[in-house]
């Protein structure tokens, strides 16, 4: 009977080793797939690299690494954790939806004759504001966010179109920029993949940036010439003489008759 016993113990002993064992190498088996879940390689792009570390205990093979910028207040969380990553997958997933919204009022005023800067203005401003709406519910999230935009942008809402215009010099770039997202936060959250193609935007069917020609103006500005009318000019640098008010406009406390101008006067073109 003590045979028995000790017969049963060990066989006890015996399976419960073995379902430790295979469930040891299940859990591997998903470690190792959840590691290279992508088609295309996160670590091959410079911008996300920068931002993350290759991380086989994470549920999607990365991490944030200490070292970026963007993402190292993350880098305390337990990114192993599935139900933690699933909750902050959704949330971004919330996020890039919402940035849908941004496509549509490039639509909406490039129709209605709004400039390049206008476009860039009002799209950069919004998109700070969805990044901010995006950590609803997340008080922990939204203030690691708007620390983050106070250390890289001097503002807790994030960079303002200005902030980018003397970075890039650009109003174009502005509204790239704007409409980029953060490719190493996607691959940390198994979202690489499926937003690969938002990367590298081109905005190809914005109206063209003006081209001002280099007189010894400022980068924005054009010196008035000889025969100079404003009428002339935007002609010459928007493509349409009609565009005249839009030059008056942004000089209106420089030109008193838009009929008058002087050789020599320097006038805002963007």
């Amino acid at each position: 009977m003590k045979r028995v016993k000790v017969g049963v113990k060990a066989l006890v002993r015996y399976v419960l080793t073995i379902m430790a064992v295979f469930g040891m190498l299940a859990l591997s088996a998903t470690t190792v797939s959840a590691a290279e879940p992508y088609v295309h390689d996160p670590m091959a792009d410079p911008g996300a690299a920068k931002d993350i570390v290759i991380d086989p205990n994470a549920v999607y093979g990365y991490a944030p690494s200490p070292e970026s910028s963007r993402l190292k207040d993350y880098v305390s969380y337990d990114w192993s954790d599935p139900v933690l990553v699933a909750g902050m997958r959704k949330q971004r997933e919330d996020y890039h939806e919402s940035m849908k919204e941004l496509y549509s009022t490039i639509t909406r005023m490039k129709a209605a004759g709004a400039s390049v800067k206008e476009i860039a203005i009002v799209v950069s401003t919004r998109r700070n504001e969805l990044r901010l709406l995006s950590y609803q519910g997340d008080p922990a999230g939204l203030a690691k966010v708007k620390k983050s935009n106070l250390e890289n942008y001097g503002n807790e809402k994030g960079g303002t179109p200005e902030f980018f215009y003397a970075k890039y010099g650009s109003w174009q770039t502005v509204i790239e920029k704007a409409l980029s997202t953060n490719a190493g936060a996607d691959a940390c959250l198994g979202l690489y993949d499926k937003y690969f193609d938002t990367y590298a935007i081109t905005l190809s069917q914005l109206p063209p940036e003006p081209v001002i020609p280099d007189n010894g103006a400022a980068v924005g500005e054009y010196t008035v010439e000889r025969g100079d009318n404003l009428s002339r000019i935007a002609e010459r640098i928007l493509g349409d003489r009609n565009q005249w008010r839009v030059i008056y406009h942004l000089n209106y406390d420089r030109i008193k008759d838009p009929n008058i101008i002087y050789a020599g006067q320097i006038l805002r073109m963007q």
